[in-house]
């Protein structure tokens, strides 16, 4: 057996043309997924919204979104194909998502995840999330609570300090090998979309 090589993956904007894609990982992903238009909408005339994509050669394995509201980065979905977790990608993604609320000048990042979602809770502690509040009985599929979760400052020493070592060894880490059979671990966070604003 050949090992395959590792392949150069590629962050972009969202674009309409990735909506089939993102769809698909969407489904895939959430119990209650997005309706179909949300994303055109939001990509086409949401000036608070940053969405990202992240290519792996021809195939879209993962997107996320934030909200700037006044100086505040909402994370509003995030999700990584089944096939591509546990290879690195959320990390990527959930980066450059930072990255991008630092260059909106956004003070601090906040976001919702399911409280029983285990894994992308370590991975968003992992990147200076820590607990501030809960939203009862948040998701419509089983009213289950959501854990909010908010960076400290992103333009403070500490969290600057963090996400210099995490890019780091990211950079350090091997690439990912291509897709796997599909993991039970799910590292999205399982987010609805935000109600009554656009």
């Amino acid at each position: 057996m050949v090992a395959r090589p590792p392949l150069r993956i590629l962050i972009e904007p969202m674009t309409v043309g990735d909506l089939p894609a993102v769809h698909r990982i969407e489904r895939a992903s959430f119990s209650v997924p997005w309706p179909d238009d949300a994303y055109r909408s939001e990509i086409e005339s949401n000036r608070l919204a940053s969405y990202l994509v992240i290519r792996a050669g021809d195939d879209l394995i993962a997107y996320g979104g934030i909200w700037l509201m006044v100086d505040e980065a909402h994370i509003t979905t995030f999700a990584v194909d089944p096939a591509w977790r546990r290879q690195r990608v959320g990390e990527t993604l959930l980066l450059a998502l930072l990255d991008v609320a630092l260059a909106r000048r956004a003070r601090e990042a906040t976001l919702e995840v399911r409280l029983s979602n285990v894994p992308a809770r370590r991975l968003y502690e992992k990147y200076g999330f820590r607990p501030v509040g809960l939203r009862p009985r948040y998701y419509s599929d089983n009213g289950e609570d959501a854990l909010i979760m908010t960076t400290e400052p992103l333009a403070g020493a500490s969290m600057r300090s963090r996400l210099a070592e995490l890019r780091a060894a990211l950079s350090a880490a091997p690439p990912p090998t291509g897709p796997t059979a599909a993991s039970d671990v799910r590292l999205d966070d399982g987010t609805e979309p935000p109600r009554g604003t656009a």
